[in-house]
């Protein structure tokens, strides 16, 4: 990670709430393929769990709003370990360059199976001090737009604009201010795979459920 590409990033995220790039350009390709291993074996042998909505008490399963599979990353295997060092790296930068208060990050993998979607939403709520900044990275080749799964951004200033689609193909990366951005996951026509992760201004883990 060059400060030229980060300060990009940081210029992008104070410009307009979002950007989309290459992550080949601060993420080898053999850790990118082997993020893909991973969850891939865990789809494979059903280690991913349906994902909810909400936080803690309130968290509910409503297929109606979302019906991807999560597995929350502890950063224990080789490919996790390496991946981590990056969005510490980013964390620290982040916080240099915009004065965000990052204090940690949380990150799961995601499948979408054929048919899959999660509605509109918003990744925090203003005030709560928690999610900050989002993340998501794909591990799909040869991706068309046929095959749905779109990532489609919303407007922070007008949330009834759409200002992309981003497909979700093998290296791309998306940044985005959770409390601003509106975004939503178009019906997948094949499997997805994706990575998420989110940048925190509060301090204590809570307790990590799909």
């Amino acid at each position: 990670m060059t400060e030229a590409w980060l300060d990009g990033v940081a210029g992008a995220l104070a410009e307009q709430g979002w950007l989309a790039l290459d992550a080949c350009d601060c993420l080898s390709r053999p850790l990118l393929e082997a993020l893909r291993e991973e969850i891939r074996i865990l789809d494979r042998t059903d280690a991913m769990q349906a994902a909810g909505v909400g936080r803690g008490a309130d968290r509910i399963r409503d297929r109606s709003i979302r019906r991807d599979r999560i597995s929350w990353l502890q950063g224990i295997t080789p490919p996790q370990t390496e991946l981590f060092g990056f969005l510490e790296a980013l964390r620290t930068g982040l916080n240099r360059q915009l004065f965000l208060g990052l204090k940690r990050f949380e990150s799961h993998y995601a499948t979408y199976h054929a048919g899959d979607f999660y509605k509109r939403h918003l990744d925090s709520f203003r005030g709560r001090a928690s999610r900050v900044v989002s993340l998501v990275l794909y591990f799909n080749d040869g991706w068309r737009p046929e095959d749905g799964g779109a990532l489609r951004v919303f407007s922070r200033d007008d949330d009834t604009r759409v200002c992309a689609e981003v497909l979700p193909e093998f290296g791309t990366l998306v940044l985005f201010l959770s409390e601003e951005i509106p975004h939503e996951v178009l019906p997948a026509a094949r499997t997805r795979y994706s990575l998420a992760c989110w940048f925190r201004q509060d301090e204590v883990p809570l307790p990590l459920s799909p």
